[in-house]
């Protein structure tokens, strides 16, 4: 039977801090993606290029932050979900499996926030297990409505007996998207806690990872200073026996 590590986390940008007081830790997040060690990578909030970021810090990496953390032996997919006036930052996914196709949704639900849906088919061995890495909306209405489009997105593009895992950052305090998620045969590690926000004395769990057609197997959250000083929000990784 094969184990699939997956794994989730919000990136932050690769920078933490504020103002003239900011640092990169994009460095330090390629360390810590490696270690790791997941069959699949869920990264939210990874830049594809900043113009005035790159003028600030003087070894801010060449390429893009998705190709820079990808371990090697893995393949990286991004997809750009927000455009600003000196950039775009959106999903990626990391695997050590090699990719089937990949495509992207636009899930913006208002003006005020860009947000977007990145799918992944990728096969493990013998079998195909489509991903999908997500992060959502601020407004419980808009994360309601997004959840929505996401079912009819699996409806739309993914066969009904396939091994499906949808993970990122749900934005979901509280996990009142579960019913919604279950609803879809969908279902996370409920009853063991999962803290992962935020990262430097976790008070609740924004980032989940849900999955069907495959049996959970456990769950790790890594913790500690040299985790919290990398992103406002700690990974999280579960298996599953397929």
């Amino acid at each position: 039977m094969t184990l699939l590590r997956v794994a989730t986390y919000n990136i932050h940008k690769g920078v933490q801090g504020i103002g003239p007081a900011r640092r990169l830790e994009i460095h330090n997040l390629g360390h810590a993606v490696e270690q790791l060690d997941a069959d699949i990578v869920c990264l939210q909030e990874v830049r594809k290029v900043h113009s005035r970021e790159e003028q600030f810090f003087t070894r801010w990496p060449e390429l893009p932050q998705h190709e820079f953390l990808a371990p090697e032996g893995y393949f990286p997919v991004y997809q750009t979900n927000a455009r600003t006036r000196f950039g775009e930052h959106g999903n990626a996914l990391l695997t050590r499996w090699p990719i089937v196709s990949h495509g992207h949704e636009d899930m913006s639900d208002h003006r005020f926030e860009q947000r977007g849906l990145l799918h992944v088919e990728v096969k493990v061995q013998r079998h195909s297990v489509h991903v999908i890495v997500l992060h959502l909306g601020l407004i419980p209405g808009s994360r309601t409505r997004q959840v929505e489009q996401l079912a009819r997105f699996v409806e739309r593009e993914i066969p009904r007996r396939a091994r499906l895992v949808v993970a990122g950052d749900f934005n979901d305090w509280g996990g009142k998207l579960r019913s919604q998620m279950n609803a879809m045969g969908l279902h996370d590690f409920i009853g063991e806690r999962a803290l992962t926000y935020p990262s430097r004395m976790p008070l609740t769990q924004l980032d989940y990872v849900y999955a069907r057609g495959m049996r959970p197997d456990g769950l790790e959250i890594p913790r500690g200073r040299i985790w919290w000083r990398m992103s406002d929000h700690l990974p999280l990784v579960a298996e599953f026996r397929l």
